[in-house]
């Protein structure tokens, strides 16, 4: 991609971001929302309370949905024709990328943005296809690799056959890519993208919702271990439900399930209970479902430990939000997780798939309160100080300034 000048109108910078199916809309409303429509709707409205304007370009699902809306933060959002305007899989958006990118390319053209900054990889392909010849510099976001995906699911994996092939050619036709963490980073090397265009800006977390002061869900006569997440195989919650023979003084508390709430039909609920059914612990498995927004720091709050048990998780939100209300964290250590859990600090990182190491380290915390009160105090402080939106917003803007700029900041300078 080609590069152009600093932006006009001094350090005020106009932003589009590009998040073709994720829209940060549903992410204000709370109860349905997903990890990129959360980042999106924060990322922006920390950006804007910054000073700087941003536009988000998401697809139109919806005939009465108004063309452009700006929300109570600033954030203009632009809804897409792109496809028929209903809800639709993100798996099957491909198609339709094309005339995303046509419409994008339009306003780009009218508005002219000083750069763009799409989230995940069909948002790439049409910001690419949008700002090509025009010199606005493209920065990426993908979220989750379809590399990683296809490696740890197999033939479970819906993505689009060509997700891999174009994630690649994303990679190395844009101007930076922002990976979420570490390990996102290995695996774009494994990719040939060159590690001077790669700087490493994680989520974040809203601090005034999850603070360690607040309501508490009714408590429970034993221990209570928390884990949260969509019910789905790679998410391990198998793994906990296992760690729990080891537990007797414990509950496990799961909060995700299907939209509709019926758990007595969920293929992953049914598979949990069946287990601890056949293990024993049937009666210590509290599967909550979905889990309103504004109800989950009052869960967290209740915990004495919470558990992430993921095959493998490109970020992962929840040990935030725990950390952030001052509840210890027991993680595998698998991608994002491993930069955000500080082992034997904010908590403990134990191997994956390893339901005897995870059992081990919760009763190490359960039977020592004082360490459990360390830790939580420790994660309270690196929250505030890594993951604030605010702070994203900064090192997010340090990477845009670094391609409207080139000559007066780094190209290689990594955010960290």
């Amino acid at each position: 991609m080609t590069r152009r000048a600093s932006p006009p109108g001094g350090d005020r910078m106009r932003i589009a971001m590009v998040s073709e199916h994720a829209s940060p809309l549903a992410a204000l409303g709370g109860v349905d929302a997903g990890g990129q429509n959360v980042h999106v709707a924060e990322l922006s409205a920390a950006l804007c309370r910054q000073g700087h304007e941003v536009t988000v370009y998401t697809r139109r699902e919806s005939l009465v949905a108004p063309e452009a809306i700006t929300t109570d933060s600033g954030v203009r959002v632009i809804h897409v024709q792109a496809g028929p305007p209903v809800t639709m899989p993100k798996d099957r958006l491909l198609p339709h990328m094309g005339e995303f990118g046509a419409v994008l390319r339009a306003h780009l053209a009218a508005e002219r943005p000083d750069v763009v900054h799409a989230h995940f990889w069909m948002s790439g392909l049409a910001a690419m296809l949008a700002a090509e010849g025009t010199g606005i510099p493209v920065v990426q976001t993908f979220h989750a690799l379809g590399a990683v995906k296809r490696r740890h699911q197999g033939a479970a994996d819906t993505s689009p056959p060509e997700r891999a092939r174009l994630e690649a050619e994303i990679a190395h036709r844009v101007d930076r890519v922002i990976a979420t963490c570490s390990d996102e980073v290995f695996e774009l090397t494994a990719m040939h993208v060159s590690r001077s265009k790669t700087s490493v800006v994680p989520c974040g977390v809203d601090l005034e919702r999850f603070q360690p002061v607040g309501p508490h869900a009714p408590p429970s006569a034993r221990h209570r271990i928390v884990s949260v997440g969509r019910l789905v195989p790679r998410k391990g919650f198998d793994v906990a439900v296992t760690a729990l023979t080891a537990l007797p003084e414990a509950e496990l508390v799961i909060a995700g399930g299907p939209e509709d709430g019926r758990l007595d039909v969920d293929p992953e609920a049914q598979r949990l209970e069946r287990l601890a059914e056949l293990l024993g612990v049937r009666d210590r498995l509290v599967l909550l479902g979905q889990v309103p927004t504004g109800e989950m720091p009052a869960l967290l709050r209740s915990a004495d430990v919470v558990v992430c048990t993921p095959l493998y998780e490109p970020f992962g939100i929840t040990p935030l939000e725990a950390m952030a209300c001052g509840i210890p964290v027991v993680s595998a250590a698998v991608g994002g997780l491993v930069d955000t859990v500080v082992d034997g600090s904010t908590g403990v990182l134990v191997a994956p798939n390893d339901p005897d190491a995870l059992a081990s380290a919760v009763h190490e915390l359960l039977i020592r309160p004082t360490t459990r009160r360390r830790y939580g105090l420790a994660g309270r402080r690196r929250v505030q100080l890594r993951y604030s939106w605010d702070r994203i917003a900064v090192d997010t803007l340090r990477v845009y300034q670094q391609l409207c700029s080139p000559l007066t900041v780094p190209v290689e300078d990594v955010v960290w």
